[in-house]
């Protein structure tokens, strides 16, 4: 696990970007669970892998319609929120299996905990004062590879 304090929105971003490129090349499987509170920086970090993975056009907030695909140059990228969900089986009827194929940000994970089991990163965004702060945990060998490439990023930098 790693910990980062992110003192405003622009140090969120940083640290999304740094997530966003220790990922391989083609990230088709991975998935990255955000969890926070309400205005804790879960979109704000989302939005940000989206821009650095390639995203030029408009990201919406998939509260509404649940999964927003992008077609990028690594490949599928789905950016999911889990808030509306309760259960493993909503989230089969969705497509799970068919969402798999790309990298999977996936915000409220908690909603279907056994989600955690197959996560590669699961990234906590919590208050700490006026600022936040960011706990990078490993689920997956490849997870840990990508915790401790971030750590190299932020620290040199």
């Amino acid at each position: 696990m790693s910990t980062f304090k992110l003192a405003n929105e622009d140090s969120t971003v940083v640290l999304a970007k740094s997530v966003a490129n220790a990922l391989p090349e083609a990230p088709q499987g991975w998935l990255l669970l955000l969890q926070g509170e309400l205005g804790a920086g879960k979109s704000t970090f989302a939005r940000a892998v989206l821009r650095e993975l390639g995203q030029d056009g408009p990201i919406p907030s998939p509260t509404y319609t649940l999964v927003e695909p992008y077609e990028l140059r690594c490949g599928r990228v789905y950016h999911i929120d889990l808030y509306r969900v309760i259960s493993l089986d909503e989230l089969e009827f969705l497509g799970w299996d068919d969402i798999r194929d790309g990298l999977v940000l996936l915000e409220w994970p908690e909603r279907v905990s056994e989600l955690f089991d197959q996560a590669d990163i699961l990234i906590r965004l919590e208050y700490e004062g006026e600022s936040r702060v960011a706990e990078l945990c490993a689920g997956s060998v490849r997870g840990e590879g990508l915790v401790e490439s971030v750590g190299k990023q932020q620290n040199s930098g």
